[in-house]
């Protein structure tokens, strides 16, 4: 079981994996039996003790007008998330920031590249699956006050 579990959402969610794996050994499992299979595992007495204490705040790790920072193409920026939108079966984010400032996104003294407001896929750690052709991600997001999640 993941140990990530920080949301109410995520704790219902892993306690219909928990019911999915109990009707594949043939086993039955209530709903009410699996959250309080979860809120033990997660060290909570049972679960309306849980419930009152995770988080209700949604999984989407940033905001849209969050403040961040990080990188883009290896070149620090700040800014605000633009715009957020969840992919299919919530693999990672699709985000789009709008930078302070441009962002020089080429590496050649005899030319420039800016770019200020840039679209991505990221995962839930704010890290974009596409590299550089050095391995460096694309894209790497921080709030401004902590990591991405």
């Amino acid at each position: 079981m993941s140990h990530n579990i920080t949301t109410r959402a995520q704790a219902k969610a892993h306690a219909r994996e928990l019911r999915a794996e109990a009707a594949q050994r043939g086993e039955s499992l209530s709903h009410a039996r699996a959250l309080e299979a979860v809120a033990h595992k997660l060290g909570y007495r049972d679960w309306n003790t849980a419930s009152a204490r995770l988080s209700n705040q949604a999984d989407i790790p940033i905001q849209v007008g969050e403040r961040v920072s990080g990188r883009y193409l290896k070149q620090p920026f700040a800014g605000r998330v633009h715009g957020v939108r969840e992919l299919a079966g919530g693999m990672g984010y699709e985000v789009t920031l709008h930078f302070d400032k441009p962002v020089d996104v080429v590496e050649f003294d005899s030319f420039s590249g800016l770019r200020q407001r840039v679209s991505a896929m990221v995962s839930e750690d704010g890290i974009s699956w596409s590299k550089t052709s050095d391995g460096v991600p694309h894209l790497v997001i921080m709030r401004e006050s902590a990591a991405f999640v």
